[in-house]
C-alpha cells in the first residue's frame, strides 16, 4: 500500500515549501529537552522519539518564527508523538476509552495549572514543564487558545478509542468529524501564534471564515497523514480507522478505489481553502496574514515531512529504532487537483465551508 499511496497519486499542493533556517539548532535543543524530560527510559525509546523529526516538522509550519519559541513548540510535538504512541494508539489504553479518560484529564490539567506541580508520571511532568514555558513566552489569549485546542484533541482521541473498543467503523461523515479532532491538528495550528509571537484579534480568529480555514487545513493534513501512515498502521494492525479503510468499508471499494476517492475529496477541500484564504487575506490584519500564510506552510510542510518521516517507513519490530529515510529527489507534487470524486458539499460535517464566508 505504501507504493500505491505515495507513488501513483501525487500530492496536489500549489503552495511553495519553506523551512526555518535554524532548524538544526532547534532540533539539537529539542533532543536535549527529551533527555531532560524523562520521556524516554531506554535508548530504543529515545531513538523512536527522535525519529519523529519534530523540529523539522514544526520548522516547516512556522518558517519565520522566533527560534526560542520554535524550540518550545517542537518539544510539544515530541511530547505529543510520545504520548500518542504510549497512551493512544498502542498500550493498554488503546481500546479502553474509560481507562484513557483519567490520564487524558490529568495531562490536560497539568498543562493548564501554573506554578509548581509534582508529578511522578513523566508525561504529566513534561507537559507541565512545557505549559510553564508557554506561559513565560506567550500571553493569556494565546495560551488559552492552545489549552482549548489541546482539550479538543484529547476528546477526539477518546472518540477514536471508543470506536476501536466497540469495533465500530464510522461512516465517512462521522470519520471526518472525529479526525478533525483526533489528528492533533488543533493544538498544532494553535501553537502558530505562540511560535510567531502574534495575537490574532478575536474578531478575526473567531470569524466563521477563519474557523473554516483552520478546519480545512487540519483536515487536509489529517488525510495526507492517513496516506502516509497507512503502511505503518497496517503493519501494526491499526487501520481500523483510516480514510482508506472507512471508504473501503462504507462503499465496498478496493483499496485503490478508496485511495482515489480520498485524494479527490482532500483536493476539493484544499481548492476551497486556497480560494477562501485569498478572499480573507485581502482585508486581514498583519497578524492574521501571518497565521493564514502558516496554515498553508503547515499543509505543504506536513507532506514534505511525511515523505521523510522514519516512523512511517520502518517495520514494527525495529529493535534499534526507526531506520533513516531519504525522500525521493522528485517529490510527488502536482499543481492539478484530482477530480471526479464525491461532492464534499453533501457531507454535513464540512459542507458549511462552502457557504459565503468571505468578509
Amino acid at each position: 500500500m505504501s507504493s500505491l499511496a505515495l507513488d501513483t497519486l501525487p500530492f496536489y499542493c500549489p503552495i511553495p515549501p519553506a523551512i526555518h533556517p535554524d532548524v538544526d539548532t532547534v532540533e539539537r535543543r529539542a533532543h536535549a529537552w527529551i533527555d531532560e524530560s524523562g520521556l524516554c527510559p531506554t535508548a530504543v525509546a529515545r531513538a523512536w522519539t527522535i525519529g519523529t523529526k519534530s523540529a523539522e516538522f514544526y520548522a516547516r509550519f512556522a518558517p519565520a518564527a522566533d527560534p526560542d519559541r520554535l524550540w518550545i513548540t517542537a518539544c510539544w510535538v515530541c511530547w505529543g508523538f510520545a504520548f500518542d504512541d504510549a497512551r493512544c494508539d498502542e498500550g493498554p489504553l488503546a481500546a479502553d476509552p474509560a481507562g484513557f479518560a483519567a490520564p487524558a484529564g490529568t495531562v490536560q490539567r497539568a498543562l493548564e495549572v501554573p506554578g509548581p506541580l509534582h508529578a511522578d508520571d513523566p508525561y504529566v511532568a513534561a507537559l507541565h514543564d512545557l505549559g510553564e514555558r508557554f506561559r513565560a513566552c506567550a500571553g493569556p489569549v494565546q495560551n488559552r487558545r492552545f489549552h482549548q485546542a489541546h482539550r479538543a484533541w484529547l476528546t477526539g482521541v477518546q472518540w477514536q478509542i471508543g470506536n476501536r473498543a466497540a469495533r465500530r467503523m464510522p461512516d465517512l461523515d462521522d470519520y471526518l468529524s472525529m479526525r478533525l479532532h483526533s489528528a492533533g491538528g488543533e493544538p498544532t495550528y494553535a501553537m502558530l501564534e505562540i511560535a510567531n509571537g502574534i495575537d490574532v484579534p478575536a474578531a478575526e480568529m473567531d470569524s466563521p471564515a477563519v474557523c473554516a480555514l483552520t478546519e480545512m487545513a487540519i483536515l487536509v493534513a489529517a488525510l495526507d497523514n492517513d496516506r502516509h501512515s497507512h503502511a505503518k498502521e497496517a503493519d501494526r494492525d491499526q487501520t481500523d480507522q483510516n480514510i482508506i479503510s472507512v471508504l473501503t468499508a462504507q462503499d465496498v471499494l478496493s483499496p485503490r478505489q478508496a485511495l482515489r476517492e480520498a485524494v479527490a475529496l482532500r483536493d476539493s477541500v484544499l481548492d476551497r481553502f486556497l480560494a477562501l484564504r485569498a478572499d480573507v487575506t485581502r482585508t486581514a490584519s498583519a497578524e492574521l496574514r501571518r497565521y493564514l500564510d502558516d496554515l498553508g506552510h503547515g499543509i505543504r510542510g506536513n507532506i514534505e515531512w511525511g515523505l521523510r518521516f522514519p516512523r512511517y517507513h520502518s517495520p514494527r519490530h525495529a529493535l534499534r529504532g526507526p531506520r533513516s529515510v531519504t525522500a525521493p529527489e522528485d517529490l510527488p507534487f502536482t499543481n492539478r487537483p484530482l477530480t471526479g470524486g464525491r461532492d464534499p458539499q453533501r457531507l454535513p460535517t464540512i459542507s458549511w465551508w462552502w457557504q459565503d464566508l468571505a468578509p
